[in-house]
């Protein structure tokens, strides 16, 4: 048994395949997931688990050098985009159009589905390279 991170054997088993741009995508309820992508689905029930639950752990299991999300996060749920900045830190964040973050979706190497319900609360991490 793991000490300490992440526990689920399947995102395990995700974030151990990634390589240098590939891409994970942390989703609501809501967002489509397509055929032939690994769909984690996390769900129990409206809001369980959180969106940032699920998202901060995953940040910290991987390398990431970028985060792709919708531009319409902005403005329909501000405080979710605040918190996400606070998390990135000094990580890039690429605004993307909510149809484009959807297109993308479609080369993920999996869709980690939450039981979010805030608007637009989906994100793509891009895994970068730990050389140092």
């Amino acid at each position: 048994m793991r000490k300490s991170g992440i526990l689920n054997q399947r995102i395990l088993s995700a974030t151990g395949s990634l390589g240098h741009t590939d891409g994970i995508v942390v989703c609501d309820a809501g967002l489509p997931i397509p055929l032939g992508v690994e769909r984690i689905d996390l769900a129990v029930v409206r809001g369980v688990p959180r969106f940032l639950e699920v998202l901060e752990p995953l940040m910290a299991e991987i390398v990431v050098e970028k985060i792709i999300l919708a531009e319409e996060m902005v403005t329909a749920s501000p405080e979710l985009y605040a918190s996400i900045r606070k998390l990135a830190g000094s990580i890039a964040i690429e605004q993307v159009s909510h149809e484009e973050l959807k297109r993308l979706t479609h080369s993920a190497k999996a869709i980690v589905r939450t039981g979010e319900f805030t608007p637009y609360a989906n994100v793509i991490l891009q895994s970068g390279v730990d050389f140092s």
